[in-house]
């Protein structure tokens, strides 16, 4: 490769990095391009950690050795410990460039290898490999991002007189401008992934829009849930400690997958308090989602807590309060450290609802503002009075599920 050939792919992962191309598609396109170029590469292997709830990171793979066309493939690798995983690790190239500070490792396979040195090497001269090489491209302190503070790729012919030394000297050149298109890459789905996991999916998604000022807010008529774990006091006044955080993430996952399935958004925790709006194109649907969304979680807390129960744990439910207003959606706070959440007198109506489950021994209120926007859910409903809620100048009408009435089955 000349130094032009280098410079045309510099550009082009430049361009596509700038893009934001998906990270299948800016290694697949680079490889494509490295072999019209003139480099043998049969196999590359381009990985990185991220910081992610379940994911640890991320591999993408380009492979031209099937009969068919290329194949690219991303592979994610989750955060739960595997013995078997940690030890391919230890024996690969990779770990060996990490502990010792080397930049690249090559392993000429023409004439044959040291056998067991590395157990991949080993496999992919085994199916015809002449040629193996491995780089790491490192970050330095200021753009480590959680544990991805390096990027590594390895580089595979089949080629009978493998890679030449000037193709050597052109990967690794070319690797550390792919490394920083693809770190690009991996910044922005972090951010995303971020904003989603503690602002929000819609928030989160307004905020990297740029919906960041102080103050600006969008009006939504929409359903509010709050809810909160019956006699959650008491169970960390007299449950040993280590099982309070456990338990909390118990029941806030089987509220929050019920939320999310059903279309709405959690916006706070609140202790063990749960924040969350329903927003549709029309209030019934929301009513109707959020309706939905609770009589699925009551189903899955039975299920919890006989899961729990079995294994000896503390068991609880919840208490929740459904009511449908408007509400202002947006940024709150002070100059430099703001909150997207809803305000509004609607907001503090719905949290006095989800208090009076406790004096009226149901685990499931709604308001009449609730039942008056879903006229087809009201077959499901039934009244249990009117009372005068704290902070609230008019009584008002709540209802509950009619214990006689079967829910409808979900689709």
């Amino acid at each position: 490769m000349d130094a032009h050939r280098i410079l045309d792919l510099s550009r082009w992962i430049t361009d596509a990095g700038l893009q934001g191309l998906p990270a299948t598609e800016l290694v697949g396109g680079f490889c494509e391009r490295l072999v019209e170029a003139g480099v043998p590469l049969t196999r590359t292997v381009i990985g990185a950690d991220t910081l992610h709830p379940t994911i640890a990171g991320h591999v993408v793979t380009w492979d031209s050795t099937g009969r068919n066309a290329a194949e690219v493939r991303q592979t994610d690798y989750g955060t739960t410990a595997d013995p078997a995983m940690e030890e391919k690790w230890l024996r690969s190239p990779f770990h060996r460039l990490y502990t010792t500070g080397e930049i690249m490792l090559r392993r000429r396979l023409v004439d044959g290898c040291e056998a067991g040195e590395f157990p991949v090497v080993d496999e992919l001269h085994a199916q015809g490999a002449t040629d193996y090489m491995a780089i790491v491209n490192r970050l330095g302190p200021d753009a480590a991002i959680g544990e991805m503070d390096c990027i590594f790729s390895s580089w595979v012919t089949h080629h009978a007189d493998g890679f030449s030394d000037v193709q050597q000297d052109a990967l690794l050149t070319l690797a550390g401008t792919l490394a920083l298109a693809l770190r690009g890459h991996a910044v922005a789905r972090i951010a995303n992934t971020l904003v989603e996991t503690y602002l929000g999916r819609d928030a989160g998604h307004r905020v990297l829009r740029g919906h960041i000022r102080r103050g600006i807010a969008e009006k939504l008529d929409a359903v509010l849930w709050f809810s909160d774990l019956q006699g959650f006091t008491r169970i960390t006044d007299t449950a040993p400690p280590e099982t309070i955080l456990p338990l909390l993430n118990d029941y806030a996952e089987l509220l929050v997958t019920a939320i999310h399935q059903h279309g709405g958004q959690v916006l706070k925790f609140m202790g063990d308090g749960i924040l969350a709006v329903f927003d549709r194109n029309s209030a019934e649907d929301a009513c109707r989602a959020a309706l939905d969304a609770a009589e699925e979680a009551r189903e899955r807390c039975k299920e919890l807590n006989a899961r729990r129960a079995a294994e000896g744990m503390p068991v609880t439910r919840f208490y929740l309060g459904l009511h449908q207003g408007k509400v202002f959606y947006g940024n709150i706070g002070g100059v430099d450290r703001l909150d997207f959440t809803v305000v509004g007198p609607a907001v503090n109506e719905a949290s006095r609802i989800a208090a009076m489950c406790r004096s009226l021994d149901q685990d499931l209120l709604l308001s009449s503002a609730f039942v008056q926007s879903a006229p087809e859910c009201r077959e499901r409903l039934i009244s249990i009075g009117r009372y005068l809620l704290r902070g609230v100048g008019r009584p008002q009408e709540l209802y509950t599920l009619d214990p006689e009435v079967t829910p409808p089955q979900s689709p």
